[in-house]
């Protein structure tokens, strides 16, 4: 038979898993809150579309005035870095914790060239919700859909012309055809991996 110090050891053994195991739905849950709040929030509005004509009414006040990046159909509102390099982690990770970043070399808004504004993913499912909560919802975005950037003060509306799954390798030959005052907004895809790049294209409207 067991014996009352088996019975309280087994106890011990018991609650402490159930701890471990709370503590790690816990973990998860921290984790992925960012994205899985975006998930809700778009999911709601195509539940109940009336939803999103009240939101469209409403003013939408950007983070930054100084340069920020307002998408309504998905809700990104976030505070856009400036001439940040992209090859260089230890300079964008950070910044992209705290929002999204423009390319050092591309151009600003009102100027003729591609604004190129990116929001990495990250390397492991588990780093998603650090870098990639801004951009998690960019492949929902569809023909038309509008863009706002706010620049020194002036607002510049772009609107969706097209969307790309490609290749890092690909992806600088691909952005050299590109031409006239063009928005391209990337991420990694699929989210939380480095295989390929999520490309959305914008043209400014007139």
């Amino acid at each position: 038979m067991p014996t009352s110090k088996n019975i309280f050891k087994g106890k011990i053994l018991k609650a402490l898993g159930l701890v471990l195991l709370l503590g790690g739905l816990f973990l998860l849950a921290w984790l992925y809150l960012p994205l899985l709040k975006q998930e809700v929030i778009y999911r709601t509005y195509q539940a109940f579309p009336q939803l999103k004509e009240d939101q469209k009414k409403k003013e939408i006040i950007p983070v930054d005035q100084e340069f920020s990046l307002v998408i309504p159909k998905i809700e990104v509102n976030s505070k856009i870095f400036p001439n940040v390099d992209p090859t260089n982690p230890q300079e964008y990770l950070p910044l992209l914790a705290k929002g999204v970043a423009q390319a050092k070399g591309s151009a600003f808004p009102g100027k003729e060239g591609n604004i190129f504004i990116f929001a990495h993913s990250s390397d492991t499912p588990l780093n998603a919700s650090r870098y990639n909560a801004v951009f998690y919802l960019l492949n929902k975005l569809e023909k038309d859909d509008e863009i706002f950037v706010y620049y020194q003060q002036q607002k510049y509306l772009y609107k969706v012309s097209d969307k790309k799954i490609i290749s890092p390798e690909k992806l600088n030959d691909y952005l050299k055809t590109l031409k006239g005052k063009i928005l391209t907004l990337q991420t990694c895809y699929p989210p939380g991996t480095t295989i390929n790049r999520l490309i959305i294209i914008a043209d400014e409207a007139l």
